[in-house]
This record gives C-alpha cells, sequence and structure tokens, in this order.
C-alpha cells in the first residue's frame, strides 16, 4: 500500500478496532501509517475529518461486499441476506459501526451512505414490484433501517458472551412479518397492497404524460400512506 492517503486510513480504521475512537490519535496513526502529522492535516484537515473519512471508507467497502452477491428470483430471501450483512458488519467491527450509525455526522450522508441505503430501497423495491409488499416503500425502508441499525447497535454494546444469538434473525423476521405478505397483492381483498404494486411499477406504465404520472403517483401514495 504505497498511497498515503489509504496508508492513513488503514491504519486509522485499525485503531479504531483495536482501541476505540480514542485510540485514533495524529501521532498513532502517523507512526502507524509511516507519515508524518502534517501529511495527515493536509489530507484530512483534523482528527474529526479522518474519522469521517474512515467512516466514508467503510461505508465504501461494506458497499462493495453488499453488491457482490447475485439477485435470485426471491426478493424477501435477497432482504434477509442484505440484514444478516449488515448484522455482520456490526459485529466484525463494532467501533466502525458506531460510528457509521450511532454518530453518522456528515460522513453518514456521503456517497457511498447513500448508494448502500439505495441499496436496501432497491430490495424494497423488488418485493413491492412482485405484489408482495403490505406497506408504502418509504415506510417499508425507515422500519428495515432503523429496526436494522437498532438492533445491530443494542448488540455490539454488550459483551459478546452476554449477546442473544437469535435476536437479529427474531427481529428481522418480525419486521418482514409487518412488511411483507407471502401471497401477491392480486390475491389480497384490501387497497394498499394493490396500490404498493402498482407505485412501484409506475415508470413502466405507458400511455401517461408526466403530469398524470406525477398525479396518479401522488394517488397511490395517499391510499398506501398508513393511518398513523
Amino acid at each position: 500500500m504505497t498511497d498515503p492517503r489509504d496508508r492513513i486510513l488503514a491504519a486509522a480504521a485499525s485503531l479504531l478496532e483495536s482501541g476505540g475512537e480514542e485510540a485514533v490519535s495524529t501521532r498513532a496513526v502517523g507512526a502507524a501509517a509511516g507519515v508524518q502529522a502534517p501529511t495527515i492535516y493536509r489530507l484530512f484537515g483534523d482528527k474529526q475529518g479522518l474519522l469521517d473519512a474512515v467512516v466514508t471508507r467503510g461505508f465504501e467497502d461494506y458497499l462493495a461486499d453488499k453488491t457482490q452477491r447475485a439477485e435470485t428470483d426471491d426478493p424477501v430471501e435477497d432482504l434477509r441476506h442484505g440484514w444478516d450483512a449488515h448484522i455482520a458488519l456490526a459485529l466484525d467491527r463494532p467501533a466502525l459501526y458506531a460510528l457509521m450509525y450511532a454518530r453518522p455526522r456528515e460522513a453518514g450522508h456521503s456517497p457511498a451512505a447513500r448508494a448502500a441505503f439505495a441499496v436496501l430501497a432497491a430490495h424494497v423495491r423488488r418485493i413491492a414490484a412482485t405484489g408482495r409488499l403490505r406497506v408504502a416503500e418509504d415506510r417499508a425502508v425507515a422500519m428495515l433501517h432503523g429496526a436494522g441499525s437498532g438492533v445491530a447497535l443494542s448488540l455490539v454494546a454488550l459483551p459478546p458472551g452476554e449477546r442473544d444469538p437469535g435476536l437479529a434473525t427474531a427481529v428481522r423476521e418480525s419486521v418482514l412479518a409487518a412488511i411483507t405478505t407471502d401471497a401477491p397483492a392480486g390475491s389480497d381483498p384490501g387497497p394498499v397492497a394493490a396500490a404498493v404494486t402498482l407505485r412501484a411499477a409506475l415508470d413502466d406504465l405507458a400511455g401517461f404524460t408526466g403530469a398524470e404520472r406525477a398525479l396518479l403517483g401522488e394517488w397511490l401514495d395517499r391510499v398506501a400512506a398508513p393511518s398513523s
């Protein structure tokens, strides 16, 4: 690894996982990366800038791993695998995960972070398109994101021996039961699942002007909107 920036980020990430945020000092990072403090300041500004860059790199690595897995013909099962990968990241790199999700700051809104969130939204969109989503897409994404990060942070806050090994799976299945259905929307007598399914296919509907498509989307959103 010859690039100073890469060496610094790798050294900071290693110190973060071995000793927590307090271990990531410019002196320790410089020594581990083989650079002088002015190089760190020039590339990252200050310690917080360095930590933000570590978080951004963490999102990039997470996104690369998450998108390597090929999609199957079962979007719900693909979502399960995505959830499990999210929990695995938290358990494998708890200090980094805490910075990514407990204290996101600006790094949590980096292009990589937004792309990682978009992967989750794409999973939900695929479920909606098959008629198996029983709530609005935005609500489903929010529920999955909140529950996933919440249970992950709860687990990493505990010593390994005190963690409930089945907690993440139990929460995952509870959320999936709340947002998905085994039957496609066509066999569901209620209007919400049908509206969600049609909303997912809105961009593919032919014969509508842009204004008409926007109006239809607004109506479908109102049908699918949660009552509380």
